[in-house]
């Protein structure tokens, strides 16, 4: 296959999704790795700064005398809301301008912001520099995934997606390990400050290793607004089921993250260390094996031609729902463990399918936007009342005196999952049939 053509979001031309022999820009031989390995330690401080203050919970209320509220503020709807909306402005950035330069600007914002985390004094300064975090953050993934889709050869890019993915799991393991082990010995504030200063190290290898990203030329569409180029790019069937899509997973794997701990230690007397070895080795494994493995398929799909680039990843969620459904009410505490693991496997093995997805329904120049208005589906809604929508259905069955009644209040999770595989199936439906007229 020499050239692949996907049809654009005003739907008037394709737009080529090129080969490997189009594109003097795309890196070659050690460069490819030296790109994909600094982009993965990116994606995996990223995660680590994002996580630190749920490790350091504890300690931070202690010394700032903070209540359970303002905790939850430190790391709840107030990052979500502020890390998703900024994900757009910052991808139009990316996509328009140097992707390199933005990636370098938001690494930088968002590690100062965590060094000086650990030196509020007080919850309304920490809760600042929180949002500051947040919005370095927000840039992260589209402008990597713009450096990608012009750096990488598209039949590898999949695979590059997955590998960048693969920082999340890698970066939550870390955090948790190594946050929770310094907070110990020296105390949160150096945790914080630590990590702040390897972020500007990675900040600078950025800027050493990631070459000049010259800037796309600009389709007709440039003097569009950014709000409706967006608009018309979701409007699109293909890519509004993908939204959909995001949406439903949001609600899927938010409330699976946050109850399944807290499930484990109440309904089958797991102690927080067990619950958290047990989940966290086998998440972090999990989300490995799923970003690159996920990454290889989704680049043999585009590969093949039929633009049926979807399906593996909804087919996989439908199981899921179903192991997920029968480890709630499994009565062994080890056989629920493992009736988890698709659900985990499935959250890690559609990141680089969606987004590739993305990519090729928006176009050439448009990966970073496409990248943060999926984002904005997942990381909005889902995660912001995904876990109140459990919290409630739980207390209700507890309420109504009925047993286990958090995992009436997870069969959240399942029913969502059977809404992104069904979501994801249109979605795949609806890019082949843009193939197939292309």
């Amino acid at each position: 296959m020499t050239e692949t053509a996907v049809r654009s979001i005003d739907g008037l031309k394709d737009i080529p999704y090129p080969s490997a022999e189009s594109g003097s820009e795309y890196v070659s031989g050690w460069r490819v790795y030296a790109t994909l390995l600094t982009l993965f330690l990116v994606s995996t401080i990223s995660q680590v700064d994002r996580i630190l203050p749920f490790i350091m919970a504890e300690a931070i209320k202690l010394d700032l005398s903070l209540s359970d509220t303002q905790v939850g503020l430190l790391t709840g709807i107030p990052f979500a809301v502020c890390y998703t909306l900024l994900s757009m402005p910052l991808g139009r950035a990316a996509d328009r301008g140097s992707p390199r330069f933005v990636l370098v600007i938001c690494i930088l914002g968002w590690s100062a912001m965590t060094a000086l985390g650990g030196v509020a004094a007080s919850f309304l300064l920490l809760a600042l520099t929180r949002f500051g975090v947040a919005s370095g953050e927000a840039g992260a993934f589209p402008a990597g995934h713009a450096i990608i889709a012009r750096k990488i050869r598209p039949e590898r890019r999949g695979l590059a997606i997955g590998l960048f993915a693969m920082g999340m799991p890698i970066g939550a393991m870390v955090g948790f390990a190594a946050g929770g082990a310094i907070a110990d010995q020296l105390g949160w504030r150096v945790a914080l400050i630590g990590a702040g200063a390897i972020g500007g190290l990675v900040a600078v290898l950025v800027l050493l290793v990631i070459g000049r990203t010259p800037t796309l030329r600009q389709t007709s569409t440039t003097g569009e607004s950014f709000l409706r180029s967006s608009a018309r790019l979701v409007a699109t069937p293909a890519f509004r089921w993908l939204f959909i899509g995001a949406i439903a997973v949001g609600f899927a794997s938010a409330p699976f993250y946050a109850f399944a701990g807290p499930f484990l230690i109440r309904i089958h007397g797991f102690t927080a260390g067990e619950a958290g070895l047990a989940f966290g080795l086998l998440q972090g494994l999990m989300g490995i094996i799923g970003t690159v493995v996920g990454g290889r398929m989704f680049d043999r799909a585009v590969q093949s031609g039929t633009g049926r680039v979807l399906g593996p990843p909804a087919y996989l969620f439908l199981i899921a729902s179903v192991t997920t459904t029968a480890a709630l009410f499994a009565p062994i505490g080890w056989l629920s463990v493992v009736l988890l693991v698709p659900g985990m496997l499935s959250f890690a093995f559609l990141l680089p399918w969606a987004f590739g997805a993305a990519h090729l329904v928006a176009g050439k120049g448009r990966e970073a936007q496409a990248t943060s208005i999926v984002m904005v589906g997942s990381g909005l809604m889902g995660p912001a009342l995904g876990p109140l929508l459990v919290g409630l259905i739980s207390d209700a069955a507890s309420a109504a005196q009925i047993p286990n009644g958090l995992a009436f209040g997870m069969l959240a999770v399942p029913v969502a999952s059977v809404a992104t595989a069904l979501a994801m199936l249109t979605a795949n439906r609806r890019i082949a049939a843009l193939f197939a007229s292309r």
